[in-house]
């Protein structure tokens, strides 16, 4: 085994590429990150941080770095579109902490970049720089910029999202699917709202063709909205594209009236066309790997992007941090690839299932689902809707 250093180069400083990047360091390995955009920074958007993903936010050290800026909600609400009638009230404040072994957050997408990127420290970060393609064979890999700089590595991980050009370089070009489904995403300042509009809670408004997930951000001082609708195409050339708010309210018309005033009191919104991919059964060639979208694009309807690439990073850390530079990078990765392949295959498959529960268009079919869900609610009122227990209990820092 050799005694040098393991050297990755990671393609993409998002959530899960800077969280791959701490968990290596801490491992003893050498990182430099590369990412195509010219300075750091996330999109005005909520995420909603999960147990699994909180215990290894915790593990690398940012957990501390969230938590003043972070919204622990009280529960999850799941309402009617049309009646605001509450279909189901699961509890999480207090209780996921003792149940699945951390708390459940709602944070800003830049509030946790930005602590992801205070916690990576003095790290080897190049922005402005697109990758171009690789080179590997069995003992190196290179990533190539457009610039015409080669970093050589022991190992290369693609972390650039769903245009990922290293999964490009690996398994072709294939398009990613549209899913069907077109969102909007928002933020609006409580002042704007009557006191007390919005609970305290990850509040799900179940509708034909569509749903609408809000929850407070920004140590509650915003409240971050995803309205989600159903769509025969998406024709703009763009992936997302800035929308108003009367076209938000003209979509979502004849929806209850607390949401329609949240709507209209938005700041500005964006609206993004949903695409995933089917899931792969391998990730790496050689000493080339991924992990998030790169790897997995899923839909949200599970809230589990952002978490799975937070898993990937520190999983892919433990599979290489102990070994050398020289023989056993490759076995090490698919190591890595085996233990997370049907755990994020099934979260993919999972979020697309979601999808039809939460937009059935028929009466009765959401008659059905409400009452089902009320019964649920009421006999095991700490029992996800969605039978997410297998998600939130896992540990990947247990391994």
């Amino acid at each position: 085994m050799s005694s040098r250093a393991i050297k990755v180069a990671i393609a993409g400083a998002g959530i899960g590429g800077l969280a791959a990047a701490i968990a290596l360091r801490q491992r003893g390995c050498e990182v430099v990150v590369v990412e195509q955009a010219p300075q750091l920074g996330e999109v005005g958007a909520g995420v909603q941080m999960s147990p699994n993903a909180v215990k290894v936010l915790r593990a690398i050290g940012v957990e501390p770095l969230i938590r003043d800026v972070a919204c622990e909600p009280l529960a999850f609400t799941g309402r009617d579109w049309k009646s605001g009638r509450v279909l189901y009230h699961t509890p999480i404040k207090g209780a996921f902490e003792r149940l699945y072994g951390a708390g459940y957050y709602h944070v800003h997408r830049a509030d946790l970049h930005n602590a992801l990127i205070a916690r990576l420290g003095a790290a080897d970060l190049r922005l402005g720089q697109r990758v171009a393609g690789i080179e590997r064979d069995r003992d190196t890999a290179s990533l190539k910029l457009e610039g015409g700089e080669v970093i050589e590595a022991d190992v290369i991980v693609g972390a650039d999202g769903i245009h990922s050009t290293v999964r490009r370089n690996i398994f072709g070009d294939e398009k990613p699917r549209f899913t069907g489904n077109i969102c909007w995403r928002g933020m609006v300042p409580v002042d704007a709202l009557p006191k007390g509009h919005v609970e305290l809670a990850s509040s799900n408004w179940l509708g034909p063709k569509g749903h609408v997930v809000h929850y407070y951000v920004k140590g509650g001082a915003m409240v971050n909205f995803v309205a989600v609708y159903e769509t025969d195409e998406w024709t703009q050339e763009s992936w997302s594209t800035p929308s108003t708010v009367d076209e938000l309210l003209k979509t979502y018309a004849g929806w209850n009236q607390e949401l329609l005033t949240t709507f209209s009191n938005a700041e500005r919104c964006f609206k993004w066309a949903l695409y995933d991919r089917d899931p792969l059964t391998r990730w790496s060639d050689g000493r080339v790997t991924l992990l998030g979208d790169a790897a997995h694009p899923m839909l949200p309807f599970l809230a589990q992007g952002a978490a799975m690439a937070i898993e990937d990073g520190y999983e892919l850390a433990c599979a290489i941090g102990g070994v050398g530079a020289g023989a056993g990078i490759a076995e090490a990765l698919v190591a890595y690839e085996r233990q997370r392949i049907p755990r994020t295959s099934r979260v993919q498959l999972g979020a697309r299932a979601r999808g039809t529960t939460m937009h059935l268009r028929s009466p009765w079919a959401r008659m059905k689902r409400n009452v089902g869900f009320m019964l649920q609610s009421f006999r095991t009122p700490e029992s996800t809707t969605h039978r997410a227990e297998w998600i939130y209990g896992y540990d990947a820092t247990a391994r």
